[in-house]
């Protein structure tokens, strides 16, 4: 008889790949864009992190104290940027910009003016 195992328990076994990794974290990154919830990418960079070896590992590939890496990855002040950028580290990416691909595409340029899109991801379901 097959073993039932939680979702995390399936996550941490295939994020163990450094690819399944990066493309589970852009797909929690694409779903952060649309509708918001940090506390979703927050929980992934928590997988990752375990499935990537756990804090020991992760903490000598990035050269910080496992302890202080644990406490900076579970401090809810941690800024979310922050600990993204830890994961991205240890997975050998970097975070870019690129612009969206939906709205409008007046977006008001002149120096000292707020640029705004005229549509947001959710208008759009």
């Amino acid at each position: 008889m097959r073993k039932m195992r939680t979702l995390r328990e399936y996550l941490i076994e295939r994020l163990a790949d450094r690819e399944k990794a990066i493309g589970y974290l852009q797909a929690i990154l694409d779903d952060y864009y649309i509708y918001g919830g940090a506390a979703v990418v927050k929980d992934a960079l928590d997988t990752i992190v375990e499935a990537q070896g756990g804090i020991s590992k992760v903490a000598k590939r990035v050269d910080m104290d496992p302890k202080l890496l644990s406490k900076f990855l579970s401090n809810e002040d941690t800024p979310l940027i922050d600990a993204l950028g830890i994961v991205l580290k240890v997975l050998g990416c970097q975070l870019s910009i690129k612009p969206l691909e939906y709205g409008s595409s007046n977006l008001e340029t002149d120096a000292g003016q707020t640029a705004h899109v005229a549509e947001s991801p959710t208008s759009l379901q």
